[in-house]
């Protein structure tokens, strides 16, 4: 074996944010906020949400759809990323969580780039397509319950174009996705979501180490 990801110490990341991370006052109230409420822990790192909104710039993306909203950050970062004509299509369930973000998002200017949908994510995915919106998006970001993630990855791949990209997050789990004692639902969809892209020909693939693991898949 080569070389293997360094291991980041906690001093180590905080040096890595120190020179790496470019957020505003606002991004950083948005997460001092969340990591304040009881489920915290969902949100996802400051430096993974930069490295999703530079992947969009890169591909220069105007159409996203984001499965799991939470209260807004991932949304947040990714809807700066767009440009002024862009369009976020963010799909949640919880009326409390999503209100929050629309606050930030009102605060950033950025509202009119995201249509929110209070809606099961399987739903409102099958109604893009049924709209004709197949191949109309040009990502798609999932962040939302794993017991679905292999649907979620079927509708995406149906929704976003030839060379779209599909970002999936908390493929590593917190490391639990090698520990063989543990076999949650949650637990085994991850781990069989993981085998599967990696042997899917649809896509080209890349698992990155950063916040919770992130899997890229970008549509052949």
């Amino acid at each position: 074996m080569g070389k293997v990801t360094i291991d980041l110490s906690e001093q180590l990341y905080e040096y890595l944010l120190s020179v790496s991370l470019r957020d505003t006052a606002l991004q950083r109230a948005l997460r001092k906020h969340t990591d304040e409420l009881e489920h915290g822990v969902m949100q996802i790192s400051a430096d993974q949400g930069q490295f999703m909104a530079l992947q969009l710039k890169l591909m220069q993306a105007k159409r996203v759809i984001e499965i799991g909203t939470f209260t807004g950050y991932s949304a947040l970062v990714m809807a700066l990323a767009l440009p002024a004509d862009g369009k976020l299509v963010a799909c949640d369930t919880n009326k409390e969580w999503t209100t929050i973000a629309h606050r930030y998002w009102e605060q950033a200017g950025i509202a009119n780039k995201i249509e929110l949908h209070l809606a099961p994510a399987l739903k409102t995915l099958q109604m893009l397509l049924d709209a004709g919106e197949c191949e109309q998006f040009d990502a798609a970001f999932i962040d939302a319950d794993k017991i679905n993630l292999r649907n979620y990855y079927e509708q995406c791949l149906h929704l976003v174009r030839p060379g779209g990209l599909i970002m999936i997050d908390n493929v590593l789990w917190d490391g639990n996705v090698i520990d063989a004692s543990n076999q949650t639902s949650d637990t085994k969809a991850i781990r069989e979501l993981n085998t599967f892209i990696h042997k899917d020909e649809r896509v080209d693939i890349s698992l990155i180490p950063i916040g919770d693991g992130l899997l890229l898949a970008r549509k052949l």
